[in-house]
């Protein structure tokens, strides 16, 4: 028996599932931690000005590349299954990539000029926006892999290009760079990351010769794009959340607060990486749970919302806590509004984990298009609490910061009705989230006024770990003397 066990688990660590998983989940936390290396330096060793026109031009290539892969992703990953001619079809989507690439990095130069005066931001965006370009190139390799679960190759060369450009990163330490030869480098670097898909991680499938001389007619491409056009609105919507956000603040606000958005909007990613790497493991568990029954995934789905809730309050209050003194120590003192600022983001992290975490049930339960609706509505309140927001009250980063938590606030309002109407969850269940939330925080606020904010955190959690764990041993024991009395009953009968 043991022996099966073993040889079941040794089975297990050795497929390509979780091996990818791994390599997936190491990959993401160092390229994360390399990047976010990098934008620190970038924030501090250039002017307030430089940095946000910078972040300007990298914001419209961000939300020009949502669009340009047209989400054929999926499409081509199901028919690359069923292909007799895998290079036929390998070359048609390269080609429909290479023509989208091209017309979305002439849109990128359009936007930037149409929208923006600065020089900066428009030399900027010509560089910047070729990454476009590279990007869709890529994006055909990156998925050639997934069908073949070789994901493994397209994490590595990632992290190959974290890794230079926190090369670059440290330069910046000893020979400063003006930031238009700092974009040029970092597209030779994608050029070098360009190559390594091609020449490694497309295992030779890609021959350039060869897809410059295929032929797909228009009405072809009109045809894979036309029937595939929700998974480009799916892809982009979560990108285009944030990314429009600094392309408000940029036309309404200033420069500086731009670079405060950005560096906020920098922590709270940070912030997030952890429930999402969780989630990877969580999703595949509400499958199975499901298969077996909707009270069982219900039941699965609650003790992890436990867990996505208190990670929440612990992040916001942390950042509450902390973030006067750590922002400063990582970008300098050329930014100091930026915590004021990111606490009133990280206000949506609250939600925001539990707001995943019910997007993956939602799923689970084959309701994709409502999920991809309440996305769509949670963007366009956003937008409007931005307009309302700068028109009746102040023109201020705080309005794109609240307008982003009330939506993502309505995002789970919305997801809650759902899930008490399908039965998956209870209206007390509902409530009581709210209402714990709110304590907490305007508790928390209160106790700061009162006490030194860094003890306070570690004080308060201490306490609140104290009472959940006496309340957690005190149910168990009760469930167990429970049990006893009915045995003891059972055997006197």
């Amino acid at each position: 028996m043991a022996n099966k066990l073993t040889a079941s688990i040794s089975g297990k660590l050795k497929s390509k599932l979780f091996t990818n998983s791994v390599w997936g989940i190491v990959s993401n936390i160092l390229q994360n931690i390399l990047l976010s290396i990098f934008f620190i330096v970038i924030a501090r060793k250039y002017s307030t000005d430089d940095f946000g026109n910078y972040i300007i031009a990298n914001t419209l290539y961000g939300f020009v590349v949502a669009f340009s892969s047209l989400g054929l992703g999926y499409w081509f990953v199901r028919e690359l299954k069923h292909a007799e001619d895998k290079k036929v079809l390998v070359r048609k989507f390269f080609k429909i990539q290479l023509y989208s690439g091209l017309i979305f990095y002439v849109v990128n130069v359009i936007m930037a000029y149409v929208i923006y005066d600065s020089d900066l931001v428009r030399s900027l965006s010509i560089l910047i926006g070729i990454n476009v370009i590279f990007d869709n190139i890529i994006y055909v390799i990156k998925f050639i892999n997934v069908a073949d679960s070789e994901q493994k190759k397209t994490f590595v060369i990632l992290t190959i290009e974290a890794v230079l450009k926190f090369v670059v990163a440290c330069v910046l330490f000893i020979y400063p760079i003006p930031i238009i030869y700092l974009s040029l480098f970092l597209i030779l670097l994608r050029i070098i990351s360009l190559n390594l898909f091609i020449k490694y991680g497309s295992n030779n499938i890609i021959k350039l010769r060869e897809i410059v001389f295929s032929k797909i007619s228009r009405k072809e491409i009109k045809q894979i794009i036309g029937s595939n056009w929700s998974f480009m609105i799916i892809g982009s919507i979560s990108v285009i959340y944030w990314k429009i956000g600094t392309i408000l603040v940029s036309k309404i606000l200033t420069l500086t607060d731009v670079a405060n958005y950005e560096i906020s909007y920098k922590l709270f990613s940070m912030g997030y990486i952890l429930p999402i790497i969780v989630s990877t493991s969580i999703y595949p568990l509400l499958i199975d749970a499901y298969k077996e029954s909707k009270e069982k995934m219900a039941k699965l789905y609650h003790n992890a919302f436990l867990g996505y809730a208190f990670y929440g309050l612990l992040a916001y209050t942390f950042i509450f806590s902390f973030s006067d003194d750590i922002i400063p120590w990582l970008f300098g003192n050329k930014y100091p509004n930026t915590a004021f600022y990111c606490k009133e983001m990280f206000l949506t992290m609250i939600p925001f984990p539990t707001v995943f975490l019910q997007a993956n049930v939602l799923i689970t339960m084959k309701l994709e298009k409502l999920d991809m609706l309440c996305n769509f509505v949670s963007l366009v309140l956003n937008i409007a609490f931005c307009v309302v927001g700068f028109v009746y009250f102040q023109k201020s980063l705080s309005v794109v910061n609240y307008a982003i938590f009330f939506s993502f606030t309505a995002f789970h309002l919305i997801q809650d009705v759902v899930l008490i109407r399908k039965g998956v969850t209870t209206l007390m269940h509902v409530l009581g989230f709210y209402v714990v939330c709110a304590a907490v925080v305007f508790f928390y606020y209160f106790l700061s006024d009162k006490f030194n904010t860094e003890w306070l955190f570690f004080i308060f959690w201490a306490i609140v770990a104290v009472i959940a764990g006496s309340l957690f041993f005190y149910k168990r024991k009760s469930a167990a003397i429970i049990e006893a009395q009915f045995s003891k009953i059972h055997n006197e009968l």
